[in-house]
């Protein structure tokens, strides 16, 4: 209930729907990457998110579109309307362990259903390689090698935004295509686990890939708001170039409706807490400041003219914003595709 509520209400309840398109237009954004795949290996559970977006693409074509291609992005633009571009904060693993062959094979069968990038790893540990809240930083696997492999042939991003220090440098060490670090932040100005520190996103940028700023308060330190994203987009543009940032907000449209429908959800008794999410206890973004801070902070990605703005005090030209705010993810994003036998540019 409550997935569905904050997932798909919107296709049809009206006044939903009217807050929903009004918070689109508000941001002007044409396309996002949407989780569109739970946090894990589990391919029933990914499936599950994935059936949620899908639904609300097919039931509001008229505002937008599932992307297949970087194409259908371009198109939406020129024609007005709308795109999400589906990512899983997980690689789809069969679970059975008989052959590496076998536990890929769901990587293509998500690709097709319209999955264009996956995370390695969330914060814990998997098969393919350590988490970001992993103290032993163990590093990549060797079937997390076949695992980036298998990526790169069917055309799906890497992605290490989750992943540990040490995992996410081995992997942009072995992927032959452009791998992102989706929505993180620079440790040399605030270190926290789910930033990258240089050398670990150099070797990102050395891919031709690109780390993405997220607007988490707890993540970026400093004064927490719209000045601390563009700090750390700063750092990385200056220190790795301008080629290899982009925004990766980590935050969703929140309906003004949402605590009061989940008042309406049954109580449920004490709650384990929950395998994936792994955070240290003292976690920063724990910090009541920040649960605070962050209401008044005006981080949600609807308020995305506010970067654009941002970008333009600090004296960044039209091309290099253009990089920022998009232009990256979609060179990216072609770079995935190419040679995989599914995409060709124009097609």
């Amino acid at each position: 209930m409550q997935e569905d509520m904050g997932m798909t209400r919107y296709v049809t309840d009206r006044p939903e729907r009217e807050e929903f398109e009004a918070a689109w237009s508000a941001a002007g954004v044409t396309c996002i990457f949407q989780n569109a795949g739970e946090e894990g290996q589990s391919l029933k559970r990914m499936i599950k998110r994935l059936a949620r977006f899908t639904y609300a693409t097919d039931m509001m074509p008229e505002f937008w579109c599932k992307a297949a291609r970087p194409d259908d992005i371009v198109n939406a633009k020129q024609e007005g309307t709308r795109a999400l571009y589906f990512s899983a904060n997980g690689v789809p693993l069969d679970e059975q362990w008989i052959s590496v062959e076998e536990e890929l094979r769901y990587i293509q069968i998500m690709f097709q259903l319209g999955t264009r990038m996956m995370h390695l790893t969330y914060n814990r540990r998997n098969m393919i390689g350590d988490g970001c809240a992993e103290p032993a930083n163990a590093g990549l696997s060797d079937f997390g090698r076949s695992v980036i492999a298998e990526m790169n042939r069917v055309g799906v991003i890497v992605d290490c935004a989750h992943s540990g220090w040490q995992t996410s440098l081995e992997a942009a060490r072995v992927s032959e295509k452009p791998m992102v670090a989706s929505h993180s932040v620079c440790c040399g100005l605030n270190e926290h686990i789910r930033g990258k520190p240089d050398k670990v996103i150099g070797a990102i940028c050395d891919t031709g890939g690109y780390i993405g700023i997220c607007a988490i308060p707890g993540f970026l330190g400093g004064s927490g708001d719209i000045n601390a994203v563009l700090d750390h987009i700063d750092y990385a543009a200056k220190k790795f170039g301008v080629e290899h940032v982009a925004i990766g907000t980590d935050t969703a449209h929140r309906s003004s409706a949402y605590d009061q429908e989940a008042e309406k959800i049954p109580r449920q008794g004490a709650k384990r807490t929950a395998w994936r999410y792994f955070w240290p206890a003292d976690d920063p973004m724990f910090d009541p400041k920040w649960k605070e801070e962050s209401k008044k902070l005006s981080l949600a990605w609807t308020n995305w003219p506010a970067f654009t703005i941002g970008l333009v005090q600090r004296g960044y030209c039209d091309e290099d914003i253009q990089k920022i705010i998009g232009g990256n993810v979609m060179r990216v994003a072609r770079a995935a595709l190419a040679d995989t036998g599914d995409w060709k540019p124009g097609s």
